[in-house]
């Protein structure tokens, strides 16, 4: 029998967090360190998989590991020094970044990576943004320090005027750039130095340590690089920000940590703190039926837990659809019976996965901040609450409008029920959208927030369908769901009224400009850029 206080002590063991980044920080390859350091592989892959070299773990996806790019969200569960990892990986791409958005809700802390040569980039911001909405506390992890890059100093002053947070430096580089060879840790005034140990950082790096203060280190830095470290470590005793662990939980300061993911320099201290200082699954607020706000404790609330993504085809074997659930709270049990909140009917949990990347495994029992995989037979859909006793819903997830529309028809008629069947499984997943005509006669509509989820849809749809597809694009540039009677909105001419999945008013206009003078020109009606 599972006490609360036995899911507590589960839910003390457990971590669950994302990882974001503008594309192209390092991203993929830190979740890959993490594998290796964990000890679930024995080499790390490279992202982009060159010939005789490993593909990333986590980029499961025959199209990601051609491109070498995270195109779709993953998830990986694995054990770090007696700690359980629950893992997100994100797509960095902004064309893929609802998917980010909704991966993110099921995050308790974020690691941002930054590319030392670039400093804070455009869809970190957003991403960033995302994080201080929904409370998430995060993590800054300073990445590419053997590279030629920009000024420590300069990058901590970056990341506190664009991002409006306290940035704190948990170590602080030796070198930069081919010099990069260790860093200090400043708790302890140690210095941290690492040697390759293989091409690639396919090997764990070897770590040696002394104190800052002796002669070692002196020798090792030589007199010039040590004077320079010594002085920028002084500067920031003075007028740096202290770290103070419930700031951070509270979101008004971030520590900051200098590495190489691809050398491994720096990447075993940052797990290690990683695993220290972030969250472990806390309460999270829902939604009772009689519209008042309830906690949900992860330990005292029977078995809970919430749909933030849907996947077709992760094995191409069974051509299925694959649910992400996140456990908010009790004990998840394999053939549990719970309440399915939206359908207001009992489901059977069966055949529950656990996941690495694209691997399953069949799991027996889950624990709060664990993301299970559960067959999808056409039942869930992005934002479903399933729990033991019902009576609330989760916060639902935002869903944003799309920017890019098309018409996407199979070349062979012949192909025309694979194509429905992949069409309806891939907009279930919510990166493309099914816009049907509002008196349900002509063809369909597709809808994305960048043109690469086109792509990626026409390449999904003949790699697992079989369906070779034409493409069309459509004029418009915007659109708003529309809130009030469609039939007396008056439109300007170009534009068109259509509906989502889910049979609510969606209007397309040819420009931003239309969009705010139907806006004037219907005062009783709204236009909403974001719904729940």
């Amino acid at each position: 029998m599972h006490t609360p206080e036995s899911i507590r002590e589960a839910c003390a063991s457990r971590r669950t967090f994302a990882i974001i980044s503008h594309p192209d920080a390092g991203k993929t390859t830190l979740t890959e360190k993490l594998l290796l350091y964990s000890g679930m592989i024995r080499t790390a892959g490279m992202v982009r998989g060159r010939k005789g070299r490993k593909a990333a773990s986590s980029d499961w996806m025959s199209m990601e590991q051609e491109r070498g790019i995270s195109i779709t969200a993953s998830a990986m569960q694995f054990t770090y020094k007696d700690t359980i990892i629950n893992v997100l990986d994100t797509p960095g791409h902004e064309d893929f970044s609802e998917d980010t958005y909704r991966t993110l809700t099921a995050a308790d802390c974020a690691i941002m990576v930054i590319d030392a040569a670039k400093g804070v980039e455009k869809q970190t911001r957003k991403l960033f943004e995302v994080c201080r909405l929904r409370k998430i506390p995060v993590m800054t992890f300073i990445n590419k320090m053997d590279m030629p890059g920009r000024d420590p100093l300069d990058l901590m002053n970056e990341v506190e005027e664009m991002l409006q947070i306290h940035s704190s430096a948990m170590n602080w580089p030796i070198g930069t750039g081919r010099e990069f060879c260790g860093v200090v840790e400043r708790s302890t005034n140690e210095c941290l130095f690492f040697s390759k140990t293989s091409i690639g950082g396919a090997q764990k790096a070897d770590i040696a340590r002394c104190a800052l203060s002796s002669q070692q280190a002196q020798d090792t830095m030589g007199k010039e690089l040590y004077a320079q470290v010594v002085h920028e470590l002084e500067l920031l005793e003075l007028a740096g920000n202290p770290f103070n662990q419930a700031d951070f939980l509270a979101g008004k300061v971030t520590p900051v940590f200098f590495a190489s993911a691809l050398t491994n320099f720096g990447v075993e201290p940052f797990f290690d703190a990683f695993i220290h200082l972030a969250p472990s699954p806390h309460s999270r607020m829902a939604d009772a039926l009689d519209g008042t706000e309830i906690e949900i404790d992860p330990a005292t609330t029977p078995f809970s837990g919430y749909v933030f993504k849907l996947q077709a085809n992760m094995d191409k074997r069974h051509r299925d659809s694959m649910a992400f659930v996140r456990i908010c709270s009790g004990r998840f049990e394999r053939d549990l019976i719970v309440k399915h909140h939206r359908l207001r009917r009992e489901i059977r949990l069966s055949r529950p996965h656990g996941m690495v990347a694209g691997e399953r495994t069949m799991l027996d029992f889950a624990f709060p901040g664990d993301v299970i995989g559960v067959i999808n037979p056409g039942v869930f859909a992005i934002g479903d609450t399933i729990s033991l006793t019902g009576g609330f819903n989760f916060k639902p997830l935002p869903q944003f409008q799309p920017e890019i529309f098309a018409r996407i028809q199979p070349k062979d008629v012949g192909k025309r029920k694979a194509f429905d069947k992949g069409v309806l499984q891939l907009t279930q997943e919510g990166a493309v959208q099914l816009l049907s005509p509002f008196d349900l006669m002509g063809d369909p509509i597709f809808a994305a927030m960048g043109q690469l989820q086109f792509e990626v849809m026409q390449y999904r749809l003949k790699d697992e369908y079989g369906v070779e597809t034409t493409y069309a694009g459509l004029p418009y540039q915007c659109s708003a769901w529309l809130v009030g009677d469609a039939k007396t909105f008056e439109k300007p001419t170009s534009s068109v009224i259509v509906q989502d999945q889910k049979g609510r008013p969606v209007v397309l206009f040819c420009s931003q400009w239309e969009k705010q003078y139907a806006a004037k020109q219907n005062p009783q009606h709204a236009l909403m850029d974001i719904m729940a």
